[in-house]
């Protein structure tokens, strides 16, 4: 269904998070195998602590996500990966319900510089009716959370390309 016809999923561009763009010195390979690799997000991720998904279209996504509002406190969340081009692109989204009216889409965007260096930024569109007040609410510390991520993938990363 397109957003023409239901509008609980349309696009407000005042409801966008983007992240900070990082520039990595690894391939963009590498870099697309440790952000398929959810097992280990918690030895590198300080956002999402923990995730597990099969990366099937459609299939959940289970994360437990360090809240940024409430040190020291974790929250689950369970989207469903809507994208996946390898090294390229990994998107999942939480969709509309009348259970849980806060339909969004996250996308990690990988793109090669050349065979030895990638840039990495990733992007949450907080969608429909109510996506600019999820954005008033959660943009600010999600854009913190990300820029959090982007530069501990970019460190991660690096390590991992200098041991080899």
């Amino acid at each position: 269904m397109s957003t023409a016809e239901n509008p609980n999923i349309d696009f407000n561009p005042e409801a966008l998070v983007t992240s900070i763009k990082v520039e990595i010195d690894a391939p963009a390979s590498l870099v697309w195998d440790i952000l398929i690799d959810m097992p280990k997000y918690g030895e590198w991720n300080p956002f999402c602590i923990e995730c597990d998904s099969t990366l099937e279209m459609g299939a959940p996504v289970n994360m437990k996500l360090k809240s940024y509002i409430t040190p020291d406190e974790v929250f689950d969340n369970c989207e469903f990966i809507c994208a996946f081009e390898p090294e390229k692109m990994i998107s999942w989204e939480l969709p509309y319900s009348d259970e849980w009216p806060y339909p969004a889409r996250r996308d990690q965007i990988i793109e090669s510089l050349g065979p030895e260096r990638c840039s990495y930024y990733s992007t949450d569109a907080f969608l429909g009716d109510n996506g600019i007040h999820v954005m008033r609410f959660a943009g600010p510390w999600v854009k913190i959370a990300f820029d959090d991520t982007a530069h501990a993938l970019k460190a991660r990363a690096e390590a991992l390309y200098q041991k080899n």
